[in-house]
């Protein structure tokens, strides 16, 4: 088995914000990513373009989410124009970065990137515990353009890694809850509801445990799809988000495994299945697979092996294809373990067979 590795653009930006008021927090990270949030404005811009969609369009779809963010949570409205003042940007502009998924919904010719997500719940003799791990793959264009973040003040802190001027992703929190995230596709897609890289942050800054961020999700307007693995110390979860509802499923055989498509059967009738298939079923059943006939992974890093894949087999470690255009080269951009037993959180800059030749930025929720 081999693989190629990706060119990385340098040491990763890490990003400490602390603070009571996310107004504030949001200033702190806008201003920390001065120099970096108008080239990912940029990037998005032009993935806006290439799916036909209009600044204008760019501009009502962000403005109408930044509105609806303000209903649900006036905190995470308040964060994000804190990163725009921070940052010397239109709030829009930080809006339509938060909304970046909801918006590239309306193309039909830019499909997402791929993600691939495992989260193991075992009971042994010392009890429960559980731990996950996940490829973020995205335009290779954004290589550069994305942090590790530890942000504190809300109800919980949490760290993970993000996009810069997007409130948040992947990460785990101080009460011990995990979150990895993967990127669905349904019929009804579109701007109403709130962006999901929000309520991710939302769930980190404010759940205790799965239950509690069931609840909290189950209570947002949802417009737009995707799947939340959710986790603590002793349950795990995966959820099927969509317009037409929250739909969960728990552990198999002590596994969860996520891809691109739904899960369950109601959203899966009116799922966009073009823009994933047959490539999500692939790794899915690949990954489904190699799980089902080996020992099962009794550690994040046993199981992050489970994700390096090379010639001859499904994308599950994704590396560009560089002869591509715009919009058509995925890379599995970080790598990233979480354990809410030690609130750890460990990003690799890179893809899983890079394992072992690149450190591990180690992330502690305090």
């Amino acid at each position: 088995m081999t693989t190629t590795s990706i060119p990385r653009p340098g040491h990763r930006r890490h990003i400490e914000v602390a603070g009571a008021d996310p107004h504030e927090r949001g200033v702190a990270r806008g201003a920390r990513l001065r120099d970096g949030i108008p080239a990912a404005i940029e990037v998005y811009d032009r993935l806006f373009a290439l799916g036909g969609i209009t600044p204008a369009q760019v501009r009502e779809d962000a403005e109408r989410a930044l509105d609806t963010i303000g209903r649900f949570r006036a905190g995470a409205r308040a964060e994000i124009e804190g990163i725009a003042r921070g940052s010397g940007t239109e709030p829009w502009r930080i809006a339509a970065l938060n909304a970046r998924t909801e918006i590239l919904a309306r193309s039909a010719t830019v499909p997402p990137g791929e993600c691939t997500t495992i989260v193991r719940h075992l009971v042994d003799d010392s009890g429960p515990r559980t731990f996950g791990v996940q490829t973020w793959d995205w335009h290779i264009e954004l290589s550069a353009l994305w942090h590790t973040l530890d942000t504190r003040g809300g109800r919980y802190g949490y760290v993970g890694l993000t996009e810069h001027g997007i409130l948040g992703k992947i990460g785990v929190n101080s009460a011990g809850l995990a979150l990895h995230f993967n990127i669905l596709g349904h019929a009804r897609d579109g701007i109403g509801g709130i962006p999901m890289h929000v309520l991710a942050a939302i769930v980190l800054e404010e759940a205790g445990g799965v239950a509690e961020a069931a609840e909290i999700i189950r209570g947002a307007p949802l417009a737009s799809s995707g799947s939340f693995a959710l986790f603590d110390g002793t349950e795990a979860a995966l959820l099927d988000l969509s317009p037409v509802g929250v739909f969960a499923m728990r552990p198999e055989h002590g596994t969860l495994l996520r891809t691109n498509h739904f899960l369950t059967p109601e959203p899966a009738a009116d799922e966009k299945s073009w823009l994933y298939q047959p490539d999500s079923g692939e790794r899915y059943d690949f990954v489904r697979a190699r799980l089902a006939r080996t020992q099962p992974p009794a550690t994040p890093d046993e199981l992050a092996a489970c994700l390096v894949t090379g010639a001859g087999e499904p994308p599950v470690t994704c590396v560009p294809d560089l002869d591509q255009p715009l919009g058509q080269r995925w890379a599995s951009l970080a790598t990233v373990t979480l354990e809410p037993a030690t609130r750890t959180a460990r990003v690799l800059d890179g893809t899983p067979a890079d394992i072992g030749t690149r450190d591990w930025r180690v992330l502690t929720a305090g």
